[in-house]
C-alpha cells in the first residue's frame, strides 16, 4: 500500500538510513545545523545588546525552529510503528517515553506552554528547556555514541570514584568544623557551612574566603587538599581508559554489539537498519 510505503521511507529518513540514501543524509545534516543554530541563539539571546538588536530575527528563528522540530516529533510518533514489533498504540506510547523522544519534546515545549495560559514568570524558567536541542544532536551525529558506550562501559567505576568523593567531602566537612568552629564560629557554623569550603578544596579551587586559622586546622586542610587532586584524578583516568578501549574497537572494527533501536538492530559502522528475520537469515546462510 501506498500509505503503509509513505511511512516506512519517512521512518528510514528519519531514523539513519545506511549509506548512499541522500535524502536521509540531507536531512541528518540540515537538523544538526539547526540544532546548532539554535544553541547559539540561545546563547547569544543572553547578551542584552545583542537581544535588543536582533530580538525580531530571534523571535523569528525560534518560531521557525520549533515549526520544524514540532514535524519531526509528529513524524517521529506516526512513523515508529514501522519498527518491527512495534502496535499502532502501545508502539507510540511506548516510542513516546524513550529518553530522546522526551528530548524531543522538551525542546519545543516552552513555546507551547503560554497557549495554556500558564504564568509568565514560571516559563521563563522553562525556557531553559530549549536547551535539550543541543541533546538532540545525538541523534544525527553517530561519533556521539562513543561517549554513551564510554559511560554506559564504566558507569559501576565512576558510581564508584563518585561514592568515595562524597564520603571524602562529608569527612573533610566535619573534620574543619569541629577543628575550627570555636576560632571561627560564623565561617565554619555547621557541617553543612563547612562543606563550601571542601567543595574549594579537594577541587583546588581555593576561593581564599573561608580558610582554616588554627594550626591543627591548617595541617588536616593541606592533607585535604593533596588528596583531592588524586580523588579528582581518578574519574578523569576511569574515563579516559574508557576511550582509549571505545577508540580500539573502533578501529579493529569490533565496536561492540550492534545499537538497537525498538525492534531494529543498527549497524554500528553504517547505520543501517536490521530486523531480527533478516539476522537470522544471514546466519542460515553462513
Amino acid at each position: 500500500m501506498l500509505y503503509s510505503r509513505i511511512k516506512n521511507r519517512t521512518w528510514e529518513i528519519l531514523s539513519t538510513a545506511g549509506r548512499g540514501d541522500y535524502p536521509a543524509v540531507f536531512f541528518q545534516w540540515f537538523m544538526l545545523a539547526l540544532i546548532l543554530l539554535n544553541v547559539i541563539a540561545v546563547i547569544l539571546a543572553t547578551v542584552q545588546s545583542v537581544n535588543n538588536q536582533f530580538n525580531q530575527f530571534f523571535n523569528w528563528f525560534e518560531t521557525f525552529s520549533v515549526i520544524i522540530f514540532s514535524l519531526e516529533y509528529l513524524l517521529r510518533l506516526w512513523s515508529c510503528t514501522s519498527a518491527p514489533g512495534r502496535s499502532r498504540f502501545w508502539g507510540r506510547i511506548k516510542f513516546a517515553f524513550y529518553p530522546m523522544s522526551i528530548i524531543d519534546l522538551l525542546s519545543v515545549l516552552p513555546f507551547y506552554l503560554p497557549f495554556f495560559g500558564l504564568d509568565l514568570r514560571f516559563l521563563r524558567i522553562l525556557r531553559m528547556f530549549r536547551i535539550f536541542r543541543l541533546a538532540k544532536i545525538g541523534r544525527y551525529y553517530q561519533s556521539l555514541n562513543l561517549m554513551r558506550n564510554v559511560f554506559a562501559n564504566k558507569k559501576e567505576e565512576i558510581v564508584l570514584s563518585a561514592t568515595i568523593m562524597g564520603v571524602l567531602l562529608i569527612l573533610s566537612a566535619s573534620l574543619l568544623y569541629y577543628l575550627e568552629n570555636e576560632a571561627q564560629p560564623k565561617a565554619f557554623s555547621s557541617i553543612p557551612a563547612a562543606m563550601w569550603w571542601a567543595v574549594t578544596a579537594l577541587t583546588t579551587v581555593g576561593y581564599g574566603d573561608i580558610y582554616p586559622v588554627t594550626p591543627l586546622g591548617k595541617i588536616v586542610a593541606s592533607l585535604i587538599a593533596i588528596s583531592g587532586i588524586g580523588m579528582f584524578a581518578l574519574p578523569t583516568g576511569i574515563i579516559s581508559s574508557g576511550f582509549v578501549e571505545e577508540i580500539q574497537k573502533h578501529k579493529k572494527g569490533h565496536a561492540g554489539p550492534p545499537e538497537q533501536d525498538g525492534g531494529n538492530i543498527i549497524c554500528p559502522h553504517c547505520g543501517r537498519q536490521f530486523n531480527h528475520e533478516e539476522i537470522r537469515q544471514a546466519g542460515k546462510k553462513e
